[in-house]
């Protein structure tokens, strides 16, 4: 709880929005009410690099020393509410499932991110060179590893 409440105060300080928690996993999203003011994949960006830093730094909230890995996919999703007991809103879409599928190839620590992702950060973030990781359903994909700002 302290953790993922931690980061529900990141999530608002970036001005990006919670979907929900599914077991050890977070899912936030930016650009959903396509709030022109926000920058949206550098504010996912750095939420990713304060989470992760986070992490490693403060004991307070991270005393069971968990790492994590994350993915970032940049792309058109489908978003709304399902069912007709216990409503929760989802997204859904090929660029969830990227993100989804980067994050399982990942290691602890590591943020990675898809090329259209890449491509709108690379002039204000630092890669790591790219790397080729087969994806189910996509085959060979290309990945880059989110350093930090420039």
């Amino acid at each position: 709880n302290k953790v993922f409440s931690s980061f529900d105060s990141l999530a608002e300080r970036h001005g990006l929005e919670k979907i929900k928690t599914i077991g050890a996993a977070y899912m936030v999203a930016g650009g959903l009410n396509d709030e022109s003011s926000v920058n949206y994949s550098e504010a996912i960006a750095q939420m990713a690099l304060d989470m992760r830093d986070l992490l490693a730094s403060d004991l307070s909230v991270n005393d069971h020393r968990l790492e994590i890995r994350m993915g970032i996919g940049t792309g058109p999703v489908v978003a709304g509410v399902v069912g007709k007991k216990k409503f929760i809103y989802d997204l859904w879409g090929d660029t969830v499932n990227i993100a989804s599928r980067i994050t399982a190839e990942g290691v602890p620590g590591m943020i990675q991110v898809d090329t259209a992702t890449w491509r709108r950060l690379k002039d204000r973030f630092e890669f790591h060179e790219p790397q080729t990781i087969y994806l189910k359903g996509k085959g060979e994909t290309e990945v880059h590893r989110l350093i930090g700002r420039k």
